[in-house]
């Protein structure tokens, strides 16, 4: 594995250190329905041996994302190389039954056992519990529930650190806040458009829970600009949030500066953020994102991008009508 070249940190108070940056593997699961294109098995094998041998040592997974495929693909590579690299944390999710929405214990048991069986391992470092908006707080955190399966497979020594991770901000406090969860991942909610994750973000530091950032480009819109990408959280991005980020684009042009560029870094310069999780499906897009994090933005830049200012609205608040 490649020596790192951004700074590891602790994850919130577990033993793991990781970089600034996470890889995330969702898209190399080969899932068109959420990023409107397809990713082939062997583009996604390469992409995952560049991502074990490079300079970032931290990949996040899910047992849902492609039904499996992500973490099969992740396995395939993880057998070739004879387990994970030293050093390298791989984080995957328990998942419900996306086809009928079981959020059981049973079902999170199962998930978890599934993905030891796809990713090749005897023990995952660290597994979140996926999407609980899916679900009724009382039943996934009452007994018999989800989270209960999660520790027992953690006292079973399945897992070594439990995280969690899904969308509206109130519901991740609320988990956040039983003081069982070492980790917390927002997506699409801390962007240049977007920063309805701060009060999360501010309770993650005061209680030492490792704050990971997932989406930073805003599913694309901030990465390859509004002509090649118009969306934003897995849907099209119209009207004020369109022209907000027509303005950013501007912005960065006038300054010779990448517009992904500033969103990766909006994201790596917040203090309160342990890392920053950001999708790849292609090799050369290692060093390119290394690049990204570490190019040169004038302070000039960031003071008129800071004058566009960020909604603070959920972003899929018609999906969960909060």
């Amino acid at each position: 594995m490649s020596t790192p070249t951004l700074p590891l940190r602790p994850l919130g108070h577990t033993r793991l250190r990781v970089p600034t940056l996470c890889i995330g593997a969702a898209a190399l699961g080969n899932m068109p329905e959420a990023f409107a294109y397809e990713v082939a098995e062997s583009q996604a094998l390469a992409t995952i041996r560049a991502v074990f041998t490079g300079p970032i040592p931290f990949l996040d997974t899910a047992a849902i994302y492609g039904d499996g495929e992500s973490e099969r693909r992740i396995g395939v590579v993880v057998r070739e190389m004879g387990g994970l690299p030293d050093g390298f944390v791989l984080a995957t999710k328990a998942d419900r039954d996306p086809r009928t929405n079981d959020f059981s214990a049973g079902m999170i048991r199962r998930s978890v056992e599934r993905s030891l069986q796809l990713l090749g391992l005897e023990k995952l470092q660290l597994v979140y519990l996926h999407d609980p908006e899916n679900g009724d707080f009382s039943q996934l955190t009452g007994p018999g529930g989800a989270v209960e399966a999660l520790r027992r497979c953690q006292e079973e020594g399945l897992i070594d650190h439990l995280g969690v991770a899904g969308g509206p901000i109130g519901l991740l406090i609320r988990y956040a806040e039983l003081g069982i969860f070492e980790a917390v991942i927002s997506h699409n909610r801390y962007t240049l458009l977007n920063t309805s994750a701060n009060p999360l973000w501010d309770l993650c530091r005061e209680r030492n829970i490792a704050a990971v950032n997932a989406a930073p480009y805003g599913s694309g819109i901030l990465a390859k600009g509004t002509a090649d990408s118009p969306r934003y959280a897995y849907q099209s991005a119209e009207g004020e949030l369109l022209e907000r980020a027509r303005a950013l684009e501007a912005i960065c042009a006038r300054y010779g500066a990448p517009l992904g560029a500033a969103a990766l870094q909006f994201s790596l310069r917040d203090p309160r953020i342990t890392s920053t999780i950001v999708g790849i499906t292609q090799p050369e897009r290692l060093a390119g994102t290394v690049a990204w994090a570490e190019y040169p933005i004038p302070d000039a830049c960031w003071e008129e991008l800071g004058t566009i200012t960020p909604t603070t609205e959920d972003p899929e608040e018609h999906r969960w009508g909060s």
